[in-house]
């Protein structure tokens, strides 16, 4: 069974983004970083470059709770 058995969906209510702070947080610096800086001219092209900047979110970056320090 996978890490999601017995669990179930629970969705936020409209106009309470704070109940999901975390995601919305990382959508708005993909939209600010990725997405609003350039025009994309194919979907592969928008694939690509928010691949990259996943990578670099996910790989690069320290997490901001921990002051720039590793993990």
């Amino acid at each position: 069974m996978g890490a999601w058995a017995g669990s179930k969906a629970e969705f936020i209510r409209m106009g309470k983004p704070t109940e999901n702070d975390h995601i919305e947080g990382v959508n708005g610096r993909l939209r600010e970083e990725g997405l609003n800086a350039q025009a994309f001219f194919s979907l592969a092209e928008a694939r690509r470059v928010v691949e990259a900047w996943r990578q670099d979110y996910n790989t690069v970056r320290p997490p901001s709770s921990l002051v720039g320090m590793s993990p």
